[in-house]
């Protein structure tokens, strides 16, 4: 399955689809990057003057492209518009922030998949290499 595909699978929409690209996918992981914009409505009030991407969001999108995408790859053909991946568990650490316009490269390793569950390694990183938070992330495929 190509990236593309995956990424028009995924159960969101703007605003809140949080994927603009994979780079890299296997069995035992993914790879892939999104650029948040500075019109997205919830800098408006976080903070105000000086907008800084939410934890929540971070995890978001550590999610949809560390969890969901991957889950969508391994599943391939039995992905139907009748499953859903939902997200379980998270163990979060953010380290620096993330501001509007900057874009972020999110890693994701898996450490297991079995009776429906996934759960991830993963990490993000933005423009210069630098991780911005890293933890675990589970979701069940059902």
């Amino acid at each position: 399955m190509k990236s593309q595909e995956i990424i028009l699978k995924l159960p969101y929409s703007k605003p809140f689809l949080f994927v603009d690209y994979i780079s890299k996918i296997d069995e035992s992981g993914v790879e892939g990057s999104f650029t948040f914009d500075e019109n997205l409505d919830f800098y408006k009030g976080h903070f105000k003057n000086h907008p800084v991407t939410p934890g929540v969001i971070l995890t978001e999108t550590m999610a949809q492209i560390g969890l969901v995408c991957l889950g969508i790859f391994l599943l391939d053909t039995s992905f139907n518009e009748n499953t859903s991946i939902a997200l379980t568990s998270t163990n979060m650490e953010f380290i620096k922030p993330v501001f509007p316009n900057e874009k972020v490269t999110v890693v994701s390793e898996k450490k297991y998949f079995r009776f429906g569950k996934l759960k991830c390694k993963v990490s993000m990183k933005n423009e210069n290499g630098i991780v911005v938070c890293t933890g675990e992330i589970a979701g069940m495929i059902v």
